[in-house]
């Protein structure tokens, strides 16, 4: 279910991307205007598409739109458009269903129960499979998003509560998930039983908030109260009353790893863990592991800076800004040309001259998809006078695709899934290239280690260890293979 965005096959954002974030927020006047402000706080983890859906305690509003948050949001108008106590919002990044407005969260359906409305980070790996069996009973689709099969499975069930309604229907689901669900009854908020995708609670006064990121918390003044647990169901009335469920039983948590690496912002809490420590400490980890005889330490900017910070000060080689970024450049894909967008690292990125050259440099990022971006990095420093480039990675070789709401490219096109170290050295044309180890990166986010036998956090990315069936992916295989077509190797 997890397709590779169709502008993002070349000289594209050679970045992964979290698929979206979500935003709830119950018991306060201004429920709308909180939600768009935090959502905007998490616009790094979805820009192509924003919508919320508030409930006043007797109809539900919803307004969404293409673009940013600032783009649909920002006007007295548009926030008046949603009142009511509750509401719900998200941020999207389309992969999974492709982009346009019916894929635009949170979806809404009105079932015999009521209103129902729901926002969902993650994906559902056995989407195509349900959606082909409700389709065959009757069911009529008005997205191609995945979420839309939880709003059917919701729908159709015999329970009689709509706690053992949306149970039944995640019993059925494979994947990833973190859910903000509205209904005439208040709001629940639950994540898979592994919880692969992040979410948090929080207090604003007597208002119970919801979001995948603290910072999100922060930024609207909400307390963070803590995490919802992997597998748990919360629900909150109007009231303020807020039950917790835990119907999946304990399964060992497998949070993503990758937020600690990239995805979350750096001023976020993920797993109880500063993101920006974490980042420090893989730097730190990185130049145990890895060192370099160089002048200076230059980071990828802008993700690439705490782990490089932590690489300086565990070397003892000077970090220095090398490398500019300009923040007021749009998203290289959008460009009306080909050179336009082969011109786009340079517009992002521009080498610091005096800084770097004649200097041995090593460069930090947090991570290589394609290389594409790295290979003119490289070049761009070598183009500034720089004698040695030295490239270190703050991630281990991702190699393989996640299909957790995350868009990955296909194995052939990420650079470790179709070469060796030496292969990708040449490939970016480095004079040394090197990657934090799985261990290591384990030991930075404060573990021993990584244990082979129950891994603490979900790294399939890396390993090719998926913690959860791909029943989607297996269909798609046997069905390619009948038809004698290549297949890449998943596991």
């Amino acid at each position: 279910m997890n397709f590779t965005h169709p502008f993002l096959d070349g000289d594209g954002d050679d970045k992964l991307h979290e698929e979206c974030g979500v935003f709830g927020i119950i018991g306060a006047p201004d429920a709308a205007a909180a939600c768009a402000l935090g959502l905007h706080a998490l616009q790094h983890r979805g820009q192509e598409a924003v919508g919320i859906t508030s409930f006043d305690g007797t109809e539900f509003f919803t307004r969404r739109g293409l673009g940013h948050v600032a783009d649909n949001f920002s006007s007295a108008e548009s926030i008046a458009e949603l009142p009511g106590q509750m509401a719900g919002g998200h941020v999207r990044y389309s992969t999974t269903g492709g982009s346009g407005m019916r894929n635009v969260q949170p979806l809404y359906a009105d079932l015999a129960s009521g209103g129902f409305a729901v926002a969902h980070n993650g994906n559902i790996s056995n989407a195509m499979q349900l959606k082909q069996e409700l389709v065959s009973k009757g069911a009529i689709f008005q997205s191609t998003s995945d979420t839309e099969v939880i709003i059917h499975l919701v729908a159709t069930s015999r329970y009689p509560t709509m706690l053992d309604k949306l149970t039944d229907a995640l019993r059925l689901v494979e994947g990833a998930y973190a859910l903000v669900v509205m209904t005439p009854r208040g709001m629940a908020a639950c994540r898979d039983p592994m919880g692969i995708r992040p979410l948090v609670m929080g207090k604003l006064g007597d208002a119970v908030v919801f979001a995948s990121e603290t910072v999100a918390l922060d930024v609207v003044g909400a307390e963070f109260t803590r995490q919802v647990e992997p597998g748990e169901f919360i629900e909150v009335d109007f009231d303020g009353t807020i039950r917790s469920h835990r119907p999946f039983g304990n399964t060992p948590a497998r949070p993503c790893i990758f937020e600690h690496v990239y995805f979350s912002r750096p001023d976020s809490i993920f797993n109880k863990r500063s993101v920006y420590e974490s980042r420090k400490n893989i730097g730190m980890e990185l130049a145990r592991e890895m060192p370099c005889d160089a002048d200076l330490v230059v980071p990828v900017p802008d993700s690439g800076v705490p782990a490089a910070i932590g690489y300086a000060q565990e070397s003892g080689i000077p970090f220095e800004l090398g490398i500019i970024r300009s923040h007021y450049v749009g998203r290289t894909f959008i460009q009306p040309s080909d050179g336009a967008r082969h011109a786009g690292v340079k517009r992002k990125h521009n080498a610091n001259r005096k800084i770097v050259e004649g200097k041995r440099i090593v460069l930090i990022d947090d991570s290589i998809v394609r290389g594409t971006t790295s290979l003119k990095i490289v070049q761009m420093m070598r183009d500034a006078g720089a004698k040695e480039v030295h490239f270190r990675v703050a991630s281990p070789p991702t190699g393989h695709g996640c299909y957790y709401g995350v868009d990955t490219p296909e194995r052939s096109k990420l650079l470790a899934g179709r070469m060796d170290l030496e292969a990708m050295r040449e490939f970016i044309q480095a004079d040394s290239l090197a990657f934090v180890s799985i261990d290591g990166l384990y030991r930075a986010v404060g573990l021993e280690g990584r244990d082979k036998a129950c891994p603490q956090y979900c790294d399939a990315c890396f390993t090719g260890e998926y913690p959860t069936p791909l029943t989607d992916l297996a269909g798609r295989k046997d069905k390619d293979a009948q038809l004698s077509l290549p297949v890449n190797k998943v596991a």
